[in-house]
């Protein structure tokens, strides 16, 4: 199980993790197989009158472009790009030390649980590589080029699907 939630209105959100896939998405025969043995068990614990009446189940994936949580599914999706958001400090205005909100398309290169924090190099993929020119693979200096990031400053990290 990816997440569990259950709103105040009675709405029971179930996101199933599949460990053996590569995206972590489990099939939709999956889903409704899954979906069809919880709602038995809600509808037995229902009857015993343990839960109320109007409970309503959602079960899903998470989807291709999942949401990671940073740092605990960056080891397991390291191999894959991933479309990361992350604060830098601002540069124009050294008075206000504003923060700025900066995204990137990365492959992890490698993590530090100890010292919180993890090392991106840009991915070999389109958006990367538009700079340089069409049809043009990443030069020397993207190729080397490194990100070092603290896990706090990582606001929103998911998986990159290429659209090719």
């Amino acid at each position: 199980m990816f997440a569990f939630k259950v709103s105040p209105k009675g709405y029971v959100y179930v996101r199933l993790d599949k460990l053996t896939n590569r995206y972590g998405c489990p099939g939709i025969e999956e889903i409704e197989n899954f979906n069809r043995l919880y709602k038995q068990k809600l509808d037995g614990i229902i009857e015993r009158g343990e839960i109320p009446l109007d409970l309503a189940l959602e079960v899903s994936s998470p989807g291709a472009e999942r949401l990671l949580k940073v740092p605990e599914d960056l080891d397991r999706f390291k191999d894959m790009a991933m479309r990361v958001q992350y604060l830098v400090e601002g540069d124009n205005d050294p008075v206000s030390k504003q923060n700025l909100l900066k995204d990137g398309i990365f492959l992890l290169e490698s993590v530090d649980i100890q010292a919180e924090h993890c090392v991106w190099k840009l991915a070999n993929v389109k958006e990367n590589r538009d700079e340089a020119g069409k049809g043009r693979p990443l030069n020397r200096k993207q190729k080397d080029w490194r990100l070092q990031t603290a896990f706090t400053v990582v606001k929103k990290a998911t998986l990159y699907l290429d659209s090719n």
